[in-house]
């Protein structure tokens, strides 16, 4: 057995190129991630021992929107630092073209759990969540997200 040292990256390939570049350069950087490669058709930033790369899909593809609960990807979350670092997204997020499907709020994922919830131009789930101390792997805490998970 090993200890893994958290997820080295996610690429997301998305449609509409030109309108999920330009969302994902303005909230990857206003995460704090860094661009750490800029090409025509990907971009890759990297921060908070996290990696985000974003690339045009293939053309064939190039018409469809993400689906959510389809096959692969669900939603991708980003941990942030304070309940306040949340606040500070969804009011950042109120001045680009993400769809927000839930403002700040607490959430009965593990004890102070905190998000929002938001989706790109192409319908890509995103969350932004706090939750403080050990969370889930605090003493007699248990993880078990219903069967209303959706």
């Amino acid at each position: 057995m090993i200890e893994i040292n958290g997820v080295a990256h996610v690429i997301l390939s998305v449609s509409e190129w030109p309108a999920c570049r330009q969302f994902y350069e303005r909230l990857l950087a206003f995460l704090g991630l860094t661009q750490a490669f800029a090409g025509e058709e990907m971009i890759y930033y990297v921060g908070g021992r996290t990696a985000i790369g974003v690339s045009k899909c293939a053309p064939a593809h190039e018409g469809q929107r993400f689906v959510q609960n389809s096959i692969g990807l669900h939603h991708v979350c980003f941990r942030a630092r304070s309940r306040a670092d949340v606040d500070a997204v969804h009011e950042f997020l109120q001045s680009t073209a993400a769809r927000i499907v839930h403002g700040p709020e607490e959430g009965g994922w593990a004890p102070g759990y905190y998000s929002v919830l938001f989706e790109d131009p192409i319908g890509t789930r995103l969350e932004v969540n706090h939750v403080p101390g050990k969370g889930v792997l605090a003493d007699s805490v248990s993880f078990n997200p219903g069967a209303d998970y959706h």
